[in-house]
């Protein structure tokens, strides 16, 4: 037990002796004297030209190390300089391996990064290139080391500071390959107290402005932090984060985003936290509770998010940015947002999702699923009126939208000096897209149309976009839509089926168009096909029919019964005495097909029931030049109209008055029909016909009538001879 204990006393004799020497050692040695030696140690090794103009200081108790006005050159350029470096840390803690930093200070840092034309930063070229062979040789392999144990038998270290302070730091970025340049300057830490296991406080000041754009960065950052001794569990808390900013990006206006609340994090569970936390940019304002569970593949959260209600028109203006306008200027100044958030392990789900726009409310659900990007969502909404959300129209903008129009119209026919048509569908992205999405408003007012209980469902797989159901009720009637977007090749297959039942024409055609032309209940069934991903190529490709009906209806702004008349009253070779004619034309039933072959649609068969009258067409319609060439006539099958020169004689029964739709149908639709009077002559020819079969008729009717009464006169007298000679 002697030897034990004289063993002991000779260790801490010599732990004594050898500390005493480094005292006594480095309160003779004074590092200023050893200068030159640093300064061409780090010449050889580096790039550097290190230059030591201050003081070296350095001290036992505390062990500390002082720096003064230090800087290095790279290439004759300032690379890093410091005014001053103080590092002290208590000695005997470091025997305790309880290391307790007391005081760290950094003052005046200054860092010039530069990046050359070739995209090589400067930083790299520190070191010097090895000579030849140099690196041939085998690198020596360090004995493997046992493993590191904690202090106090496996017991995390225990680490502390007291102080740090780090103030007027500046660091310079330049990119010549961009023409970006960034400085951060005016940075600033404090920190004090900082103990492992326990809260300290933390505050950071900065400045940063950058070239490309032009931006300036004003931040201060105010915190209470906290880490455990492993190193695996993190607090913030008392969190406030003040920015202001400025510059290119906020049209030169001031802009000011605040963050604060409470964080934490345990990496060992994996869980972790947001708490009272709320963010505003401008007069937007956020605010969030979050839990997260799990890091990896399949996290789950619990929380709640919600924008308060803001006027966007506010927003963009307080950010320097263009305004919206919109035709009403009430629009865009009452927007929120709120849901919680929730879901399985690897879902974000939002459940009770709320979004205002203004006077519209909806509300619904939805989720995004990590593994696979799917996305599903229910939302309902109670009405909105999209055209209080257009541009305003200015005056004569009509005429000059559909010049432009024409124009566009033109360009994507291939003219000459027209822009490039662009894709209308992302092919890759859709192929991507999993999707399922049920949509729903109770009242859409677009392009003055009102359509009512809206329903709309969209699902998206393997590259196969499918609108399974798009409904709704318009004036007096309801429609149908379904359609299929296979983009799984380039060329994409479009597939659209639609129904129309009872929808009265008149107030539709009237709110979207101003056209007051037409009336009756429409019903219409279209089945159409067509590949591509242009507007034009879809237009050029398109087939299939369009069958229609129109029931109880009435042309407006044109009188085809006047037009009738005036061709029988040519025949009748009489003038019409009826001057108020009226603006309409009513017909119990008008039907037929129109046969889509790219931008032409052609109907063989239009078939309408007027008083008196069958109305017949023919013709085509090209959608691409708004033109209309269509052949009409009016079948006269009974009475037309009261006015004597209009009576319906032998000759005009079943004579077609012909009548003439062309024209351009955008531009004066009510201008379009007109009689015929070219195709009068196969008329006139008919009337010919009708009036010698008339003749002929009138002529045997006559030689007919005679000889019967002849006939009858031969039986009267026969008759008569024997009657008296029965009386006799």
């Amino acid at each position: 037990m002697k030897a034990v204990r004289y063993l002991l006393i000779a260790i801490v004799a010599i732990i004594i002796l050898a500390v005493v020497a480094i005292a006594i050692a480095m309160a003779l040695i004074d590092p200023n004297d050893y200068k030159p030696q640093i300064e061409k140690a780090v010449e050889q090794q580096t790039n550097l030209d290190l230059k030591l103009e201050g003081d070296i200081g350095w001290s036992f108790i505390p062990l500390g190390l002082e720096l003064n006005n230090v800087s290095a050159d790279l290439e004759e350029k300032r690379f890093v300089a410091l005014e001053q470096l103080v590092a002290e840390v208590d000695f005997w803690s470091l025997i305790a391996m309880s290391p307790r930093v007391s005081t760290f200070v950094l003052d005046g840092l200054e860092a010039n990064l530069e990046v050359n034309k070739a995209g090589e930063g400067n930083w790299t070229r520190i070191m010097r290139e090895s000579a030849p062979g140099e690196d041939d040789a085998p690198a020596e392999q360090p004995a493997e080391q046992p493993p590191q144990e904690t202090a106090s038998g496996g017991e995390p270290l225990n680490f502390n500071v007291e102080n740090v302070q780090i103030s007027n730091a500046q660091v310079h970025y330049t990119d010549n390959s961009t023409g970006q340049a960034v400085t951060l300057e005016n940075f600033a830490v404090n920190a004090s107290d900082i103990t492992l296991g326990s809260e300290f406080p933390l505050e950071i000041s900065f400045q940063v402005d950058t070239t490309k754009p032009q931006l300036k960065v004003d931040g201060s950052i105010n915190a209470r932090l906290a880490a455990n001794e492993a190193l695996n569990d993190f607090a913030v808390s008392g969190l406030k984060a003040v920015f202001d900013m400025s510059g290119e990006p906020f049209g030169g206006k001031s802009v000011t985003a605040e963050l604060a609340g409470s964080a934490k994090a345990n990496l060992e569970n994996e869980t972790a936290t947001l708490s009272g936390f709320t963010a505003s940019l401008a007069n937007l304002a956020l605010s969030t509770e979050l839990e997260v569970q799990g890091f990896g593949d399949k996290p789950a959260l619990k929380g709640n998010l919600n924008i308060q209600e803001f006027s966007l028109k506010q927003l963009l203006g307080n950010l320097g940015q263009p305004a919206i306008e919109t035709s009403d200027p009430d629009v865009l100044k009452a927007v929120a947002f709120s849901t919680d958030i929730g879901g399985s392990p690897g879902t974000a789900a939002l459940a009770n999702l709320t979004f205002k726009l203004d006077d519209t409310t909806f509300n619904g659900s939805g989720s995004y699923t990590l593994a696979d990007g799917g996305i599903v969502f229910n939302l309902q909404g109670d009405e909105l009126n999209a055209d209080r959300y257009l541009p305003p129209k200015a005056e004569g903008e009509d005429a000059a939208a559909s010049e432009e129009q024409q124009t566009a119209e033109a360009g994507s026919a291939g003219g000459s000096g027209s822009a490039p048509e662009s894709d209308l569908l992302p092919l890759e992205t859709l192929r991507t897209l999993l999707l399922d999405v049920d949509f729903g408003l109770g009242k859409l007012v677009v392009s003055n149309l009102t359509i009512n209980a809206i329903k709309a469902s969209t699902t998206a797989k393997n590259g196969v976009l499918k609108v399974d159901e798009f409904s709704g009720k318009m004036y007096e009637g309801s429609f149908g839509a379904n359609a299929t977007i296979d983009a799984r090749s380039d060329n994409p297959k479009w597939t659209i089926a639609s129904n129309v039942t009872n929808v009265q024409t008149l107030p539709l055609l009237t709110d979207l168009a101003e056209v007051d032309m037409l009336g009756g209940g429409a019903n219409l069934k279209v089945n159409a096909t067509t590949t591509g991903n242009r507007i034009s190529v879809l237009r050029e490709n398109a087939d299939g029919q369009i069958s229609f009906n129109l029931a109880k209806g009435e042309f407006r702004r044109m009188n085809l019964t006047r037009m009738a008349c005036q061709g029988i009253a040519l025949v009748n070779q009489e003038q019409l005495t009826t001057t108020d004619w009226g603006a309409t034309t009513p017909f119990n039933d008008m039907s037929g097909t129109l046969d889509i072959n790219g931008n032409t649609l052609a109907n063989k068969n239009l078939v309408a029931s007027l008083a008196g009258m069958k109305l017949e067409g023919q013709g085509t319609v090209d959608m691409k030049q708004t033109t209309l060439d269509y052949e009409a006539g009016l079948r006269i099958v009974g009475e037309v109209h009261r006015d004597p020169a209009c009576r319906v004689t032998e000759y005009v029964e079943n004579v077609v008055i012909p009548v003439e739709c062309r024209g351009n149908f955008s531009e004066d639709p009510a201008g379009l029909c007109s009689f015929d009077g070219s195709r009068f002559r196969d008329t006139l020819k008919t009337i010919a016909e009708n009036a010698a079969k008339a003749k002929v008729k009138k002529e045997v009717d006559k030689a007919k009538d005679e000889a019967e009464e002849k006939v009858k006169e031969k039986i009267e007298e026969k008759l008569g001879d024997k009657l008296k000679g029965l009386f006799q």
